[in-house]
C-alpha cells in the first residue's frame, strides 16, 4: 500500500511503528538498545517537551548533529508536534550554519555537543556574537531555544534532559491531538541546498511526498522486516533521513546508526550486528572490499546496497556481487528538490545497467531529457516528488519548476531505449566530493571573503579517493604574498571539509566570455 495513504504522515507513521513493531529492535547503539515500543514513547517525549518549548504546527525546528539515537527521537519528536523540520550538515561552520537558521527562521535548534573535537555550541556563539536579540544567539532573534544534545549545557541553552522534563506537564492525548492535527500535504522538511548563486536555498517537502516516495524506495530496494541497516549516510542528507530512518520506519528494520565513515568500525559493526543493508556513496563500499582486514570479519549477512552520487564502476558491483556475496546491488538518482528520489534501478537489472545508468523513473513521476533520443540534455522531472517550491523564494521557485510542473534538474543526462537514465555532466557545474554535493559558486563567495583573494574561479578535477576534489584558480591581490598552503588552510577553518580546495593555481587573470563570465571549460581544458 502507498505509504502516504496508510499513513497520511511520519507522526501517524512512528506511532503505527510502535504498535505493529513493538519489541523488534528499533535503534542500535553501541550496547544500548532500543525496542519499536520504546522508541515510539522517547518520540512522544521529545514532541511533548516541543510542545512545551512553544513549538506550534509550522515553525520550523532546526537540528545540527551526527547520527546518533538522540537526533532520531528529537527530530521525529519535532516532525510529530507538527515542526518541519530543518537538518543543518554537521561539515557546516558557525556562519553556514547560521544563515541557515536565519533563513529558515528556526525557533528551536538541538544541537551537538562537541564532535571531532569542534564545540558546535562555540561555534555558532563566535558566528552571531554580533547582534542585539534576546535569545540565546544574539543575532538570530527567532530562534528563542538551544538544546544541546548532552549532559552540559552553556548559560542561556538547555541540556536534553532538562529539555524533555520541561514536557512533563504535557499529556499524551495532547502530543496525539496535536500529531493527528498535522495534515498530509502540511511541510515536513526544509532540506537546504546551495545553487548557482551560491547562496542556500530550502527545499520544501511534505509528509505525504515523503512517505509515498520511499515507500517505493523500500519496495524497489527490497527493504524488509527483520533487516538491520548500518546508517552511514548522514541524516542532515535525505539518503540517511528518508532511506534511511522513515524507510526502516517503514518496514520494521533496525536501525544502526554510524556518526562518522570509518572502515574500520564499519567493518566491526557489520560482523557483531549482521548488518544485512549497506547503502552509500560507492567510496564507503570500496574502502571495505579494499580493506586489508576485510577478510577477518564475517560479512556474510550484507544481502542489499544501493549506491549512487558518483560513477559506480562495473568492476565495483561485480566484486560486491562476487567477493562478498550481496545478492541485490542497485544504483539510483536523486535530488532534494525532488524528495531525494528520481529514479532507481530495478532487483534483476544486469550489472551493467546497475553500473552505467541509474535505473529508470520510479513510479508516479515523469523523467526527460531535453534533446534528441539518445543525445545528451537537460535531465527535468515532474510529478509528487517534486517539491513544494524554496522556501519563502517564489522567484527561485519559478526558476527551477516551469509553468508545466517540470522541474529543470540543472543536470545533464542521456536516457536509454528501455528509459534508464545516464547522468553524465551538470550544467551548474557542481562536483561530487566523497558523496556530498560541492557547489564551485558557493565556494568561490567564501574564498572571495580571505582579503588577499582578487579574483578566484573554482572547478572539480578527479580524484582517485574521492572521485572528484576542488581546484581553484585564484588571482592574488597586488603584492600578496598568499601560498597555496596559507589558502588551504584558511579555508578549513572557514568551511566544511568537502568544500576546501584540494589544489590551488595562481594566475595573472581568470579567462572571461563577453559578458564577463568565467569560461570554465578553459579552465578544464588546463
Amino acid at each position: 500500500m502507498r505509504g502516504d495513504l496508510e499513513w497520511g504522515t511520519i507522526a501517524k507513521l512512528v506511532r503505527g511503528a510502535a504498535a505493529r513493531h513493538g519489541e523488534r529492535e528499533a535503534v542500535v547503539e553501541g550496547r544500548g538498545r532500543l525496542s519499536y515500543a520504546e522508541l515510539g514513547e522517547r518520540v512522544e517525549r521529545a514532541a511533548a517537551a516541543c510542545i512545551a518549548a512553544g513549538v506550534e504546527s509550522g515553525d520550523r525546528v532546526a537540528i545540527w548533529a551526527p547520527n546518533t539515537g538522540d537526533w532520531i527521537v528529537s527530530a521525529l519528536g519535532a516532525v510529530t508536534a507538527g515542526a518541519v523540520l530543518v537538518p543543518l550538515n554537521t561539515r557546516f561552520k558557525g556562519a553556514e550554519a547560521a544563515y541557515v537558521l536565519e533563513s529558515s527562521r528556526a525557533k528551536l535548534l538541538f544541537v551537538t555537543g562537541t564532535f571531532l573535537g569542534t564545540s558546535y555550541v562555540a561555534s555558532l556563539r563566535r558566528a552571531t556574537a554580533e547582534g542585539t536579540g534576546p535569545g540565546p544567539l544574539p543575532s538570530l532573534p527567532h530562534l528563542e531555544q538551544v538544546v544541546v544534545l548532552s549532559d552540559d549545557a552553556p548559560d542561556n541553552f538547555r541540556t536534553w534532559k532538562d529539555f524533555l522534563a520541561g514536557g512533563e506537564g504535557v499529556s499524551g492525548a495532547e502530543v496525539t491531538a496535536r500529531a493527528d492535527a498535522i495534515a498530509p500535504d502540511a511541510p515536513s522538511d526544509i532540506v537546504y541546498t546551495s545553487g548557482t548563486t551560491g547562496r542556500p536555498k530550502g527545499a520544501v517537502i511534505t509528509h505525504a511526498q515523503t512517505l509515498r516516495g520511499y515507500a517505493i524506495w523500500s519496495e524497489l530496494a527490497g527493504l524488509r522486516e527483520g533487516d538491520r541497516y548500518l546508517i552511514v549516510n548522514p541524516f542532515f542528507h535525505t539518503f540517511g533521513y528518508k532511506a534511511g530512518i522513515i524507510a526502516c520506519l517503514m518496514r520494521g528494520a533496525t536501525m544502526v546508526p554510524q556518526p562518522v565513515f570509518d572502515v574500520d568500525t564499519a567493518l566491526a559493526n557489520i560482523a557483531a550486528e549482521r548488518i544485512s543493508v549497506l547503502p552509500g556513496p560507492p567510496t564507503l563500499h570500496q574502502s571495505l572490499l579494499d580493506h586489508p582486514t576485510r577478510d577477518q570479519h564475517d560479512l556474510s549477512a550484507l544481502r542489499l546496497v544501493v549506491t549512487g552520487a558518483a560513477v559506480v564502476p562495473l568492476r565495483l558491483v561485480e566484486r560486491l556481487r562476487g567477493e562478498l556475496g550481496v545478492h541485490t546491488v542497485l544504483t539510483a538518482y536523486g535530488l532534494s528538490e525532488a524528495s531525494g528520489i528520481v529514479t532507481m534501478c530495478r532487483r534483476g537489472d544486469p550489472a551493467g545497467v546497475i553500473a552505467a545508468t541509474s535505473g529508470r523513473a520510479i513510479p508516479g513521476t515523469e523523467v526527460r531529457v531535453l534533446a534528441e533520443p539518445g543525445e545528451p540534455g537537460e535531465i527535468v522531472v515532474r510529478g509528487f516528488n517534486v517539491m513544494r517550491g524554496y522556501f519563502e523564494d517564489p522567484a527561485e521557485t519559478a526558476r527551477a519548476i516551469d509553468p508545466d510542473g517540470w522541474l529543470h534538474t540543472g543536470d545533464i543526462g542521456v536516457l536509454d531505449e528501455d528509459g534508464n537514465l545516464r547522468v553524465t555532466d551538470r550544467i551548474k557545474d557542481m562536483f561530487i566530493v566523497g558523496g556530498f554535493n560541492a557547489y564551485p559558486a558557493e565556494i568561490e563567495q567564501l574564498l572571495g571573503l580571505h582579503p588577499e583573494v582578487a579574483d578566484v574561479a573554482v572547478i572539480g578535477i578527479p580524484d582517485p579517493r574521492l572521485g572528484e576534489v576542488g581546484r581553484a584558480y585564484v588571482v592574488r591581490r597586488p603584492g600578496s604574498p598568499l601560498t597555496a598552503d596559507d589558502l588551504i588552510a584558511w579555508s578549513r577553518r572557514e568551511m566544511a571539509n568537502y568544500k576546501v580546495p584540494r589544489e590551488v593555481e595562481f594566475v595573472a587573470g581568470l579567462p572571461r566570455n563577453a559578458s564577463g563570465k568565467v569560461v570554465k571549460g578553459e579552465l578544464r581544458g588546463r
